[in-house]
Protein backbone atom coordinates (compact mmCIF):
# COMPACT_ATOMS: atom_id res chain seq x y z
CA UNK A 1 0.00 0.00 0.00
CA UNK A 2 0.98 3.17 -0.71
CA UNK A 3 2.52 5.18 2.15
CA UNK A 4 0.11 8.40 1.75
CA UNK A 5 -2.93 5.55 1.21
CA UNK A 6 -1.87 3.66 4.87
CA UNK A 7 -1.60 7.43 6.29
CA UNK A 8 -5.21 8.15 4.84
CA UNK A 9 -6.93 4.92 6.18
CA UNK A 10 -4.75 4.87 9.32
CA UNK A 11 -6.02 8.60 10.24
CA UNK A 12 -9.38 7.89 8.81
CA UNK A 13 -10.02 4.70 11.15
CA UNK A 14 -8.59 7.05 13.86
CA UNK A 15 -11.24 8.82 13.17
CA UNK A 16 -14.18 6.34 13.22
CA UNK A 17 -15.11 7.51 9.74
CA UNK A 18 -16.42 4.51 7.51
CA UNK A 19 -15.03 5.52 3.58
CA UNK A 20 -18.47 7.15 2.43
CA UNK A 21 -18.51 9.33 5.51
CA UNK A 22 -15.04 10.91 4.49
CA UNK A 23 -16.04 10.88 0.94
CA UNK A 24 -18.90 13.29 1.99
CA UNK A 25 -16.90 15.34 3.93
CA UNK A 26 -14.43 15.54 1.28
CA UNK A 27 -16.59 16.05 -1.68
CA UNK A 28 -15.52 12.57 -3.88
CA UNK A 29 -17.29 9.20 -4.32
CA UNK A 30 -16.39 6.13 -1.65
CA UNK A 31 -14.35 4.56 -4.57
CA UNK A 32 -12.42 7.45 -4.82
CA UNK A 33 -11.69 7.04 -0.99
CA UNK A 34 -10.79 3.38 -1.74
CA UNK A 35 -8.39 4.16 -4.74
CA UNK A 36 -6.70 7.00 -2.32
CA UNK A 37 -6.08 4.60 0.32
CA UNK A 38 -4.77 1.35 -1.96
CA UNK A 39 -2.44 3.47 -3.65
CA UNK A 40 -3.94 3.12 -7.31
CA UNK A 41 -4.43 6.71 -7.67
CA UNK A 42 -1.05 8.40 -5.93
CA UNK A 43 -1.91 11.69 -6.71
CA UNK A 44 -4.07 14.22 -4.91
CA UNK A 45 -4.68 17.81 -5.69
CA UNK A 46 -3.81 20.55 -3.21
CA UNK A 47 -7.38 21.46 -2.76
CA UNK A 48 -8.05 17.84 -1.81
CA UNK A 49 -5.56 17.05 -0.02
CA UNK A 50 -6.40 20.62 2.25
CA UNK A 51 -9.95 19.09 2.49
CA UNK A 52 -8.95 15.92 3.35
CA UNK A 53 -6.73 17.18 6.42
CA UNK A 54 -9.74 18.95 7.15
CA UNK A 55 -12.20 16.22 7.35
CA UNK A 56 -9.80 13.84 9.11
CA UNK A 57 -8.97 16.65 11.51
CA UNK A 58 -5.55 16.80 10.96
CA UNK A 59 -3.20 18.93 9.79
CA UNK A 60 -1.62 18.69 6.04
CA UNK A 61 1.92 17.64 7.46
CA UNK A 62 -0.27 14.81 9.71
CA UNK A 63 -1.53 13.50 6.30
CA UNK A 64 1.72 13.58 3.93
CA UNK A 65 4.29 12.55 6.57
CA UNK A 66 6.30 9.66 5.03
CA UNK A 67 6.52 7.19 8.20
CA UNK A 68 3.53 5.18 8.26
CA UNK A 69 0.81 5.18 11.16
CA UNK A 70 2.64 3.39 14.49
CA UNK A 71 1.25 0.06 15.16
CA UNK A 72 0.28 -0.52 18.69
CA UNK A 73 2.75 -2.88 20.99
CA UNK A 74 1.13 -5.57 22.21
CA UNK A 75 -0.78 -5.87 25.53
CA UNK A 76 -3.30 -2.78 26.43
CA UNK A 77 -4.52 -0.82 24.39
CA UNK A 78 -6.34 2.83 25.28
CA UNK A 79 -9.46 3.84 24.40
CA UNK A 80 -10.38 7.42 23.69
CA UNK A 81 -13.90 8.46 23.48
CA UNK A 82 -13.62 10.56 20.10
CA UNK A 83 -11.79 7.56 18.21
CA UNK A 84 -12.38 4.36 16.92
CA UNK A 85 -12.22 1.25 18.82
CA UNK A 86 -8.55 0.62 19.15
CA UNK A 87 -8.93 -2.98 17.01
CA UNK A 88 -10.36 -1.06 14.46
CA UNK A 89 -8.09 2.22 14.44
CA UNK A 90 -4.87 -0.61 12.97
CA UNK A 91 -3.59 -4.52 13.49
CA UNK A 92 -4.22 -4.11 17.14
CA UNK A 93 -2.65 -7.47 19.11
CA UNK A 94 -4.24 -9.77 20.81
CA UNK A 95 -3.67 -9.61 24.72
CA UNK A 96 -0.87 -10.88 25.78
CA UNK A 97 -0.46 -9.76 29.69
CA UNK A 98 -3.57 -12.78 30.70
CA UNK A 99 -1.98 -15.22 28.60
CA UNK A 100 -2.95 -18.88 30.19
CA UNK A 101 -5.14 -17.40 33.11
CA UNK A 102 -8.44 -19.49 33.48
CA UNK A 103 -10.26 -17.06 33.11
CA UNK A 104 -13.83 -18.08 32.09
CA UNK A 105 -15.53 -15.32 30.16
CA UNK A 106 -11.93 -14.54 28.44
CA UNK A 107 -10.61 -16.33 25.65
CA UNK A 108 -8.12 -15.63 23.11
CA UNK A 109 -10.47 -12.79 20.69
CA UNK A 110 -10.43 -10.40 23.78
CA UNK A 111 -8.34 -7.05 23.73
CA UNK A 112 -7.16 -5.64 27.03
CA UNK A 113 -8.27 -1.91 26.99
CA UNK A 114 -7.79 0.77 29.88
CA UNK A 115 -9.21 4.63 29.32
CA UNK A 116 -6.68 6.78 27.65
CA UNK A 117 -4.77 9.52 29.31
CA UNK A 118 -7.61 12.16 30.21
CA UNK A 119 -10.61 9.32 29.26
CA UNK A 120 -13.11 8.22 31.73
CA UNK A 121 -15.86 5.88 30.47
CA UNK A 122 -18.98 5.11 32.70
CA UNK A 123 -18.42 1.59 34.87
CA UNK A 124 -14.16 2.23 33.50
CA UNK A 125 -12.50 4.99 35.51
CA UNK A 126 -8.86 5.98 34.67
CA UNK A 127 -6.32 2.84 35.58
CA UNK A 128 -9.52 0.09 35.09
CA UNK A 129 -8.46 -2.85 32.73
CA UNK A 130 -10.84 -4.71 30.88
CA UNK A 131 -10.97 -7.84 28.76
CA UNK A 132 -13.35 -6.80 25.25
CA UNK A 133 -14.69 -9.03 22.81
CA UNK A 134 -15.36 -7.47 19.62
CA UNK A 135 -18.92 -8.71 18.32
CA UNK A 136 -21.54 -6.49 16.85
CA UNK A 137 -24.37 -8.05 17.95
CA UNK A 138 -26.16 -8.31 21.30
CA UNK A 139 -25.75 -11.79 22.82
CA UNK A 140 -26.20 -11.77 26.77
CA UNK A 141 -26.62 -9.17 29.47
CA UNK A 142 -23.56 -7.22 30.09
CA UNK A 143 -21.46 -4.15 29.54
CA UNK A 144 -21.24 -3.14 25.91
CA UNK A 145 -18.75 -0.45 24.21
CA UNK A 146 -20.94 0.99 21.87
CA UNK A 147 -20.37 3.80 19.35
CA UNK A 148 -22.83 7.03 19.10
CA UNK A 149 -22.40 9.79 17.55
CA UNK A 150 -18.94 9.43 16.56
CA UNK A 151 -18.12 8.43 20.41
CA UNK A 152 -17.51 5.57 22.23
CA UNK A 153 -19.14 4.82 25.35
CA UNK A 154 -19.89 1.79 27.64
CA UNK A 155 -23.65 0.77 28.35
CA UNK A 156 -25.37 -1.89 30.19
CA UNK A 157 -27.43 -3.86 27.98
CA UNK A 158 -30.10 -6.33 29.60
CA UNK A 159 -33.20 -7.91 27.49
CA UNK A 160 -36.19 -7.23 29.45
CA UNK A 161 -38.90 -9.81 29.30
CA UNK A 162 -40.63 -8.62 26.40
CA UNK A 163 -37.81 -9.29 24.35
CA UNK A 164 -36.62 -4.73 24.08
CA UNK A 165 -33.02 -3.65 25.81
CA UNK A 166 -32.52 -2.07 28.34
CA UNK A 167 -29.65 0.47 28.06
CA UNK A 168 -28.29 2.61 31.01
CA UNK A 169 -25.55 4.16 32.37
CA UNK A 170 -23.45 4.11 35.18
CA UNK A 171 -26.02 6.92 36.68
CA UNK A 172 -29.22 7.85 35.34
CA UNK A 173 -32.66 6.47 33.87
CA UNK A 174 -32.57 3.54 31.77
CA UNK A 175 -33.73 3.59 28.60
CA UNK A 176 -35.91 0.64 27.28
CA UNK A 177 -35.69 -0.05 22.81
CA UNK A 178 -36.45 -2.20 20.49
CA UNK A 179 -33.44 -4.57 19.22
CA UNK A 180 -33.86 -3.04 15.82
CA UNK A 181 -33.77 0.23 16.87
CA UNK A 182 -30.27 0.58 18.97
CA UNK A 183 -29.59 4.47 18.51
CA UNK A 184 -26.17 3.40 18.58
CA UNK A 185 -23.51 0.47 17.32
CA UNK A 186 -21.77 -2.40 18.99
CA UNK A 187 -18.27 -2.90 18.99
CA UNK A 188 -17.76 -5.34 21.86
CA UNK A 189 -18.50 -6.77 25.53
CA UNK A 190 -16.90 -6.56 28.36
CA UNK A 191 -15.88 -9.90 29.72
CA UNK A 192 -13.99 -8.66 32.61
CA UNK A 193 -13.10 -6.01 34.53
CA UNK A 194 -10.23 -5.22 37.11
CA UNK A 195 -11.17 -1.88 39.02
CA UNK A 196 -8.28 -0.23 40.18
CA UNK A 197 -8.35 0.57 43.96
CA UNK A 198 -6.37 2.14 46.98
CA UNK A 199 -4.37 -0.07 48.64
Amino acid sequence: MDALGSRIKALRLKANLSKAALARRVGVSDVTISYWESGTIRQIGHERLLALADALDCTLADLLEDTPAPSTPMGILALHAREAAPWERHDASLISLLGELPLARVDKDCHLITPGPGERFDFLDSGDLAAIRPLETFQEDGLYLVAYLDRLAIRRLDRTPSGELRIAGEHGTPETLSLAALPFRLLGQLRARWQLRDA
